[in-house]
């Protein structure tokens, strides 16, 4: 089986960590080394984990300076700050975990053995549920690895570079894109899920807002606008109804409109909008097969 350590940026996860801990602790297969890098937590998340650092070895908390705002530049700061606690810890697939999720008991297991199986998977994870609801996996790629719980393969991770500090967001969406685009297999396995306890982009932002954020990240991204038009309709049929679709086409028609700044270089960009692109042809090529072959009333 092959060896695999964690990195988890936490700032402020007082309501969740131990709940991701618990789940770390039950594992069928227990990481070599877990690094939790509080990020200037002032909740008691540290105190939290300190109390299981004294019969856990393998857990370690690194603490970074108070700040007041929130970023994913950060995130990224913090990553860092535990990436260089693993120097000298052999491993063969690092993984960045969120410190609000939870998971099967033999979740690490099962990727792990989806890595042994293949050489050239280079990213691996699963689908999030939040509550009820999840990725409709007849539209969204799987291709696409969520970054609540990203595994590298070592190889690949270093051959990307690691993440992007983008203040914005997107650190997931451009390592898991760059290592496609650089010749690796990156792969979401729907056999297993985890479990995502805060929604996603509300950790400082209203549900409308973080829709809105969101299209402004698929601009500054290099998100086709075709692409754009028909993500927003399909969002119309997800809570909140309608809204939700209307503040994603929003923030992408304010980013085509200010032409705002794109943080990814152009090969990145053209092999973004070529897969989805791809996606769309074999999308409507689909639709129009089902349609040929309805039988006449």
């Amino acid at each position: 089986m092959l060896r695999y350590v964690l990195i988890t940026p936490a700032r402020n996860e007082a309501e969740f960590i131990g709940q991701v801990i618990d789940s770390l602790l039950a594992q069928t297969i227990r990481p070599d080394r877990w690094v939790i890098v509080s990020d200037g937590s002032t909740d008691g998340t540290d105190e939290i984990v300190k109390r299981c650092i004294g019969a856990e070895s393998w857990i370690e908390l690194v603490r970074m300076p108070e700040r007041r705002d929130r970023h994913f530049a950060a995130k990224v700061q913090c990553f860092n700050a535990g990436y260089q606690r693993l120097t000298r810890v052999p491993y063969d697939v690092i993984g960045n975990l969120d410190a609000d999720i939870t998971f099967q008991t033999d979740y690490f297991e099962f990727l792990l053995e989806k890595f042994a199986d293949d050489q050239r998977l280079g990213v691996a994870g699963t689908p999030f549920v939040e509550g009820a609801e999840s990725y409709d996996y007849r539209f969204t790629s799987r291709h696409h690895v969520s970054g609540a719980c990203q595994l590298f393969r070592r190889e690949c991770f270093e051959e990307i570079g690691g993440y992007r500090p983008i203040k914005g967001g997107g650190i997931d969406w451009v390592a898991v894109t760059t290592a496609r685009m650089k010749g690796w297999k990156t792969r979401t396995f729907t056999e297993r899920v985890c479990n995502h306890h805060r929604p996603m982009g509300t950790a400082s932002n209203g549900k409308l807002r973080a829709w809105y954020n969101l299209g402004k990240q698929d601009y500054y991204l290099g998100g086709h606008l075709l692409w754009q038009v028909f993500r927003s309709c399909l969002q119309m049929r997800r809570r909140p109804y309608v809204l939700g679709g209307v503040a994603l086409l929003a923030g992408f028609v304010w980013g085509v409109v200010t032409r705002a700044s794109r943080p990814v270089g152009q090969d990145l960009i053209a092999f973004h909008q070529k897969e989805q692109m791809q996606r769309l042809r074999e999308l409507f090529q689909n639709l129009f097969t089902r349609i040929t072959v309805l039988p006449a009333k």
